[in-house]
């Protein structure tokens, strides 16, 4: 839990070792975190590169009471979108080219803990249709199937773009931040807190 005094610090993982904060604005963050981990809101994170954005994600799910259930890290903008929707929802054996057997995708394999999604709104547009879908639906229907599936995970998003330009850009849908900002959490940058 953290401390209010001089010192705060926050379990980040079992395996990795805490985050600790001085300032006061760290302090607020981790105070957010103690209450959001104990529901299952989406939480939208946002900041800079490097504010710690994954060591927060992974703070609310492992100090909450699904702690023993998947935590699974996916970065949006590292894969291309054809690539992407198989890896979000899965796809069946022969869905495409080289699909040899059943794949079941990220969403499945998070069900009953957490999926990380870093870098939201580097998710194309017709993707980030179907993971509005899965979150609103409880549901995803992989590549290749004609049957829904049903999936149980708490979303944790994160940026480091500009919300509100992000979404007049187009780069984020309305009812997809909607979706997945039930918290926001605001990481503030390394300059603001030097010590």
């Amino acid at each position: 839990r953290p401390q209010m005094g001089r010192l705060s610090e926050i379990v980040t993982s079992k395996d990795s070792p805490s985050m600790v904060g001085i300032s006061r604005r760290m302090r607020e963050v981790f105070a957010l975190v103690e209450v959001v981990k104990e529901n299952r809101s989406s939480v939208l994170l946002y900041g800079e590169s490097g504010t710690g954005k994954e060591g927060i994600a992974r703070a609310v799910h492992f100090g909450g009471p699904w702690r023993d259930k998947p935590f699974v890290a996916v970065n949006c903008g590292a894969l291309t979108p054809t690539l992407m929707e198989s890896v979000l929802v899965g796809h069946v054996k022969g869905a495409y080219t080289g699909a040899v057997s059943d794949g079941k995708g990220f969403f499945r394999t998070a069900s009953g803990g957490t999926l990380f999604l870093d870098e939201i709104t580097e998710l194309e547009a017709p993707l980030q249709v179907k993971l509005l879908r899965a979150i609103q639906e409880h549901e995803v229907i992989p590549v290749g199937a004609s049957q829904p599936i049903s999936v149980d995970v708490r979303i944790v998003a994160a940026t480091n773009h500009d919300l509100t330009q992000a979404l007049r850009l187009g780069k984020l849908r309305e009812d997809l931040f909607y979706r997945l900002n039930g918290v926001t959490v605001r990481l503030p940058p390394l300059r603001e807190r030097r010590e």
